[in-house]
């Protein structure tokens, strides 16, 4: 059973067309890496997948653990399980990086008719994920953004996901510049938490990335359409020759 089916997905933003017929199909327990040339597509294709509504969607579909999701709100993806990394990229002064993500899981708690959960198994939660993933209490206590440095947006963004123990995750590296530190928190907070019954697409313009994230997939995007689909040695072909080999 795949966990998220796209089919013919055509895409436009202000009368442009931007994905031309992507097809992809990500299964339980799959990590897949998404690269191509800047303004190939890769970060309209994320923000169409979580809902996103400055895109126009012209024709093809896009199934979630079986069931349409095209004309879902956001807020209705994320409560069924999809996770994009940027959702919340703002800075939010006076709301800790721990009572963001309380408020976060009892919103999706709430969607599926739960109570909200106990202070004292969310602690624990707490303490549990900010272990795993090496991250340190103080941080935690810290307004949401507020001065992060791009290392430090990545591991709110990580302790988000672990926090929300999504179905899928999407995420959308692309342009965000990441330094060393900041990859190895990405992958690392990738690689802890994979499991088999969850999946996660990463997006990226950088072969480096994959060093420390081991994919299952590597699809190639360009102009609007996934031209080659390989494993991690696809990524190094990339990384010598660049994109100018692929042509669609």
């Amino acid at each position: 059973m795949h966990m998220l089916k796209i089919e013919n997905l055509h895409a436009s933003i202000d009368g442009k067309d931007i994905l031309r017929g992507i097809n992809l199909e990500v299964k339980p327990g799959e990590v897949h890496a998404i690269m191509g040339p800047n303004g190939s597509g890769k970060s309209t294709l994320a923000s169409v997948v979580a809902g996103k509504e400055d895109y126009d969607i012209k024709e093809g579909s896009i199934s979630f653990e079986g069931e349409d999701i095209i004309e879902m709100a956001p807020e209705d993806r994320a409560h069924m399980g999809l996770f994009l990394s940027f959702q919340y990229p703002v800075e939010i002064p006076g709301v800790s990086v721990t009572n963001f993500i309380k408020t976060a899981i009892n919103e999706s708690r709430k969607a599926k008719e739960l109570d909200e959960m106990p202070a004292s198994e969310m602690l624990a939660k707490i303490r549990e994920k900010s272990s795993l993933l090496e991250i340190d209490r103080k941080f935690l206590s810290r307004s949401l953004n507020e001065g992060f440095s791009g290392g430090e947006k990545k591991r709110n963004e990580i302790f988000q996901l672990a926090m929300l123990e999504p179905k899928l995750a999407i995420l959308d590296e692309t342009d965000s510049g990441l330094d060393i530190d900041a990859l190895r928190i990405v992958a690392n907070g990738v690689n802890k938490l994979r499991s088999a019954e969850n999946a996660t697409v990463v997006i990226t313009h950088y072969q480096r990335l994959l060093d420390y994230i081991e994919p299952d997939y590597v699809h190639v995007l360009h102009q609007g359409k996934i031209v080659k689909t390989g494993t991690k040695e696809l990524a190094l072909q990339l990384e010598d020759k660049g994109y100018d080999w692929i042509k669609a």
